[in-house]
């Protein structure tokens, strides 16, 4: 794991170029609640604005087991209209795996929504480079 201190943070600058590349980098940030009170100070709103605003590590948790928790939460990312996109699997997984996960990110979604699933109209799994599947009209 990398990690960044506060004497790190602050040779940033609040230049925008460098806290973009910094948010690029990286998929999640994880912060203590002393550096958090800090962190729009020190290196501006860049981080929030790129969707990446760090997740508190209260002083109770280890951090592993914080990083743990963060590899298995899924984003749901609202994109134009009424289209919600998803990253459901990895090319190493197996196909028991990508189905419970299919499954599993559907049900999470419907209990999301108001109508559950009646607020659904299709799913459609996508590879990167092949065709979609519509499976669920």
């Amino acid at each position: 794991m990398d990690f960044r201190s506060v004497s790190d943070l602050k040779k940033l600058n609040k230049n925008k170029k460098l806290i973009k590349k910094l948010a690029k980098t990286y998929n999640i940030f994880l912060a203590s609640q002393p550096v958090i009170t800090q962190l729009t100070r020190l290196i501006g709103t860049g981080l929030n604005k790129a969707g990446k605003f760090p997740t508190v590590i209260p002083n109770a948790d280890s951090v592993s087991s914080k990083v743990d928790e963060a590899k298995l939460t899924v984003k749901y990312q609202m994109k134009k209209g009424n289209t919600i996109n998803v990253a459901i699997a990895h090319v190493g997984m197996t196909q028991d795996d990508i189905e419970q996960n299919i499954l599993k990110g559907g049900n999470f979604l419907a209990m999301q929504l108001r109508k559950g699933w009646q607020n659904i109209k299709v799913l459609i799994v996508k590879t990167t480079m092949g065709p979609p599947f519509s499976i669920y009209f």
